[in-house]
């Protein structure tokens, strides 16, 4: 099965979004995520998602001021060259923060831990329902750990680049704390059909720090835009 890879639009007078660098090695994920994975998935299909969203300023000047989280919270306004390119750049912006290399991760904080507790039962109960989520959704997306506007936790996933934060119909609201890219040109070169696998092995590279940090902002997101 030939992946498919993404192709930008040429470079755009206005750039309001970059591509933020890895704070990481590609090669620190492995053994779960191979480097010529990362490489693809960052350089090539992140890269593509901000060249076509930056194409699109010269339809919506707006967005050469916006912040991405904003943009998020406003997708019902535009068409879907903007929906897909934006959140793909949003979704994929928080992936590599959400991932650490294997050991550097940390854990739950203890604030975190009780809030997992109460909304899943246990640690293991959440990872369950996560795998689950995200082995069951047909196709390309998303699984996600969210905030709710009233401060409990949920599993959910969406279809294609959409996320937690857009006003779009059909999609559970809240902040992402944690999210889960099952695209194939996530997993495939290291993984083929085995997605399952996939997520079992992703695991070990969940950045619990990072997850605590915006858990304890009451969700607050970092977003990848830059001016």
């Amino acid at each position: 099965m030939a992946l498919a890879v993404c192709v930008a639009d040429p470079a755009p007078a206005l750039a309001a979004f970059v591509l933020p660098p890895l704070t990481y090695p590609v090669d620190a994920l492995a053994p779960a995520i191979a480097p010529t994975t990362m490489t693809i998935h960052h350089d090539r299909h992140h890269a593509a998602y901000v060249a076509n969203l930056n194409a699109r300023i010269a339809d919506h000047p707006e967005l050469e001021g916006m912040a991405l989280e904003d943009l998020q919270g406003r997708m019902s306004r535009y068409p879907a060259a903007v929906r897909n390119n934006g959140g793909g750049h949003y979704n994929h912006s928080l992936f590599w923060q959400v991932m650490a290399p294997p050991g550097q991760g940390g854990a739950p904080s203890a604030e975190l831990g009780a809030a997992i507790t109460a909304s899943f039962g246990s640690p293991e109960a959440l990872q369950q329902r996560f795998a689950r989520a995200a082995a069951d959704r047909f196709g390309s997306g998303w699984a996600w750990l969210i905030r709710r506007p009233d401060g409990s936790l949920a599993i959910t996933s969406t279809a294609n680049q959409d996320n937690p934060l857009m006003d779009l119909p059909g999609i559970e609201r809240g902040v992402p704390l944690l999210g889960l890219d099952v695209w194939e040109h996530a997993y495939y070169l290291d993984y083929q059909n085995r997605r399952p696998d996939y997520i079992a092995a992703w695991w070990s590279l969940v950045n619990w720090n990072e997850v605590n940090r915006r858990f304890a902002d009451g969700g607050a997101a970092t977003t990848a835009r830059e001016s």
